[in-house]
């Protein structure tokens, strides 16, 4: 035998056993990787995000009002939006009857629950015949036609609740601070001390000078 084999012959035993184990564990490592599947990948989907929604929003409550006076349908109790005006109202009542005086009314005011709208008639002429049957007007006389419903003059230092809103334009919520206001400062001396009261202005009391008094009785 050559050198070679002789050495190669020499080596010790356990110099096998090393490279026999080396190669099987490389024909282990390789059948692995043959057999290796990688695993999907799952993709997780959320649901999308609720979208905000809108919060309901509180519905106004209807005005309920009181119409009266030269309107077609007096004495007529209506229940109408925030915001109506008090030519709406009458609007409503049927519309203004043919004497109305619409010139003593403010048209444009807004309503408040509970308020009274009297609408008050035009004055009436008088006119006189003479013997020989001409007609010749006399001097005018403004006469307020009476009507069943209309208010009598109020005094206003002595009138309780119910009195009050008898008023044109004067609903509960008018008619307490006006009670409120007298107990606290006392009687009102002039109809303009009215505007020292919450919620009346130059315009509501020029409505309420001819149905009011500030009188002893």
């Amino acid at each position: 035998m050559s050198d070679k084999s002789t050495e190669t012959n020499k080596r010790p035993w356990y110099f096998w056993v090393m490279i026999f184990a080396l190669i099987g564990a490389l024909l282990v490592a390789g059948g692995a990787l043959l057999l290796y599947e990688p695993e999907a990948t799952t993709v997780e989907i959320l649901p999308p995000l609720p979208t905000a929604t809108d919060l309901p929003t509180a519905t106004p409550s209807p005005l309920e009002v009181y119409v009266t006076g030269a309107v077609l349908r007096p004495q007529e109790r209506l229940s109408l939006a925030p915001g109506t005006r008090v030519e709406d109202a009458i609007e409503a009542a049927g519309g203004a009857a043919e004497n109305a005086n619409l010139d003593a009314v403010n048209l444009a005011q807004r309503l408040q629950d509970g308020d009274m709208i009297f609408v008050p008639t035009l004055p009436v002429q008088d006119q006189d015949d003479d013997e020989t049957g001409d007609s010749t007007p006399s001097p005018t006389v403004e006469i307020s036609t009476p009507t069943p419903n209309a208010p009598r003059l109020v005094n206003i230092n002595l009138a309780d609740q119910a009195e009050l809103e008898t008023l044109p334009g004067i609903g509960p919520s008018l008619a307490g601070r006006i009670l409120d206001y007298r107990e606290a400062n006392g009687p009102f001396a002039t109809i303009e001390d009215l505007e020292n009261v919450a919620g009346i202005g130059s315009r509501t009391i020029e409505n309420l000078r001819p149905y009011i008094t500030v009188g002893s009785n």
